[in-house]
């Protein structure tokens, strides 16, 4: 049997409440230079205007069109209060994109928690970051799972929760009263991944599903996982939006952690120095919807997986216009 997977990522779904918050970065910055060049930078490099693009979430799935399993590897609202979904307002963004794609796919379709469903510090502003409340209600309320698995035939794909996995590097952007919580729930989380490999036949080919990869160079650190490294056919990621920046953050694999300017630049450093780390799980990026404003270079990701076959996949990338069509409704319509 031939199943056709879809994998999209990055979906950043504005709802109506984050609508109202535009400029929610800039206002985030009170250095006025620190925004002027922030104002730039999302301008012409990143996205102009990110809370512009629900129309994309429907294009791709038509665009798509019939498949036999879906994967949305993370970030599903614009997180404008950089706290995750525990903000009502990004909470509603994630439940109107995570709905729209339930509705449409049924049981075909499995979420993986983004970073941005926890919580992330503004870039130049420093503001937020990851709150427990936010794993609670992505669990709880917005039904994410923090690891999953299941198969198709030979194919054993798994699902992982990249910030929970890399909080070594994340504890600056947490909360001092809730650090224990947070060790606990990666804890827990790495017993899941444990029992999840444990049970990978010999016999079976793994895809894995990670939002960040940050969180790589701390998988590979259990037992478990690097038992089965050999088994993995891809990991694929989001998180990076474009293939330019994922090129970009190889070619900086191993650069010295920047401790000097900030939260953001750190955290980014401290995941690049590692990013030589990434080589043995093979990984392919899903770009968002978007990809960025300087190359609108956003798409998805399909692939057909034979159940009966071990052989290499083919990953085929989808370039997604911009273009507004009759098709490309907003989802809250669509659903």
């Amino acid at each position: 049997m031939i199943a056709r997977l879809l994998i999209l990522s990055d979906v950043h779904y504005a709802g109506p409440l984050e609508q109202q918050r535009t400029r929610y970065e800039a206002r985030s910055v009170d250095n006025p230079l620190a925004r002027i060049l922030l104002s730039a930078y999302r301008r012409y490099v990143w996205l102009r205007d990110p809370l512009s693009h629900n129309h994309l979430l429907p294009a791709l799935c038509n665009q798509a069109g019939e498949v036999d399993k879906v994967v949305a590897n993370g970030d599903f609202s614009c997180d404008t209060a950089f706290i995750g979904v525990s903000d009502a307002a990004a909470r509603q963004s994630a439940e109107i994109s995570l709905g729209y794609l339930r509705q449409r796919y049924q049981e075909k379709f499995h979420a993986v928690m983004g970073d941005h469903e926890l919580g992330k510090k503004s870039l130049g502003g420093g503001k937020g970051g990851l709150r427990i409340e936010s794993l609670r209600t992505a669990t709880e309320i917005l039904g994410i799972a923090q690891a999953w698995s299941f198969s198709i035939g030979l194919w054993r794909l798994v699902g992982v929760t990249s910030s929970v996995l890399a909080l070594p590097i994340l504890q600056p952007e947490t909360l001092g009263c809730e650090w224990a919580e947070w060790q606990d729930a990666r804890e827990k989380h790495l017993t899941e991944i444990r029992v999840i490999f444990d049970s990978i036949k010999p016999n079976e080919r793994v895809l894995l599903f990670c939002h960040d990869p940050t969180a790589l160079p701390f998988l590979i650190e259990e037992p478990s996982v690097a038992a089965k490294l050999h088994q993995l056919e891809r990991t694929i990621i989001g998180h990076l939006h474009t293939p330019a920046v994922f090129g970009l953050a190889k070619r900086l694999a191993g650069m010295p952690r920047i401790d000097f300017l900030g939260t953001t630049p750190k955290r980014l450093s401290s995941a690049l120095r590692k990013a030589k780390d990434w080589e043995p799980f093979r990984v392919v990026l899903c770009p968002s919807p978007p990809g960025i404003q300087l190359l609108k270079d956003g798409g998805f990701l399909t692939v057909s997986v034979d159940s009966e076959s071990p052989a290499p996949l083919d990953f085929e990338r989808h370039r997604l216009s911009w273009r507004k069509t009759e098709h490309g409704t907003d989802a809250k319509q669509a659903g």
